[in-house]
């Protein structure tokens, strides 16, 4: 048997029928749709998600998949390497020293130290957050992290 041998089963494909060709074809004039009718037009019919008239599946559920907790609040990430690479020895960390290098785009805004990476100066932090391997790293380093109450 070869490529160029195999055929559908006998009876299993079927022509598409051609509807509204004429009466001679049985399907002509309202090509199967009957008389009148909102079905019989063109463009006739429910529509897609249509549910009788009771409000749609789509309509009664919520727009966006998943909880948002408005209580959350939100740290942005500051690595400690980073720390290293854009503060000098001795300098202060904090929300207006981190905008003025560039690192976060408001003084106002809530940060979290992060340790990844490694940091080599002693450095002062005063932020929101720090975590524990990021305090552990600065304080080996010499410096000290001085969160608020």
């Amino acid at each position: 048997m070869e490529l160029k041998d195999l055929r559908p089963a006998e009876g299993s494909t079927k022509n598409r029928k051609r509807v509204g060709r004429g009466p001679a074809s049985g399907t002509g004039k309202t090509a199967g749709r009957g008389m009148n009718g909102q079905k019989s037009r063109a463009g006739g019919g429910k529509g897609a998600g249509f549910e009788g008239g009771q409000t749609p599946l789509a309509r009664r559920l919520p727009k966006l998949p998943g909880f948002r907790n408005f209580n959350r609040v939100e740290y942005l990430p500051v690595n400690v390497s980073r720390l290293d690479a854009k503060f000098e020895a001795g300098d202060v960390v904090d929300g207006e020293s981190l905008k003025a290098k560039g690192i976060i785009k408001h003084a106002d805004a809530l940060v979290k130290v992060l340790g990844d990476g490694e940091i080599a100066k002693a450095l002062t932090v005063r932020v929101d957050k720090v975590s524990a391997s990021a305090k552990a790293k600065i304080e080996a380093a010499g410096g000290k992290v001085e969160e608020p109450c």
